[in-house]
């Protein structure tokens, strides 16, 4: 499946934005130790741990454990993540809790320098994009066709994804 380390990549700009004012001090040094301890599993986790404890409901924490199960390959175990940032990302704006019930007009998704839309566009994605290397075809599909639905302008770049999906099985003719 392309665009394995473009999610991750999108996600670095709402690990940097998202710290803010509300990560606690402490938890933010977890992080910056479960980074720098990142060729070692056990270590990052203890430090994810910590930051959890710390923040718990925090995205930047949720961001973090995501990446770490993402960047292993670990992609069931990165979905929980990914599931809790679109979760946080609906309480804030105030959405139906079931992301297919979100309309274009229930939050302002075309306001890229919005925080908390673009996180919910961007967790969408990641779902969609784990559903699909799962193998769970038609649920990633639809998440993703959600995305384009609400980004129409593909600010998010979810389209390659269902090109992607839409073109397997396919000869290439290249």
């Amino acid at each position: 499946m392309a665009g394995r380390d473009t999610i991750a990549d999108d996600l670095s700009w709402l690990e940097r934005d998202c710290h803010g004012e509300t990560l606690p001090p402490a938890a933010e040094r977890c992080l910056q130790q479960a980074a720098g301890s990142y060729g070692d599993d056990r270590a990052a986790e203890k430090y994810l741990h910590q930051a959890l404890a710390l923040a718990p409901q925090h995205a930047a924490v949720y961001i973090a454990f995501y990446r770490f199960h993402f960047y292993r390959n670990q992609i069931s175990q990165a979905l929980p993540y990914a599931e809790l940032c679109l979760g946080l990302a609906a309480r804030e704006l105030k959405l139906d809790q079931d992301w297919t019930q979100v309309q274009r007009e229930d939050a302002s998704f075309s306001d890229f320098s919005a925080f908390v839309p673009r996180f919910f566009l961007f967790s969408l994605k990641a779902y969609g994009y784990l559903k699909l290397r799962l193998g769970e075809l038609e649920a990633g599909r639809v998440a993703v066709e959600k995305v384009i639905q609400l980004d129409p302008a593909d600010r998010v770049g979810a389209a390659v994804l269902l090109e992607v999906l839409n073109r397997q099985g396919q000869e290439d003719d290249d």
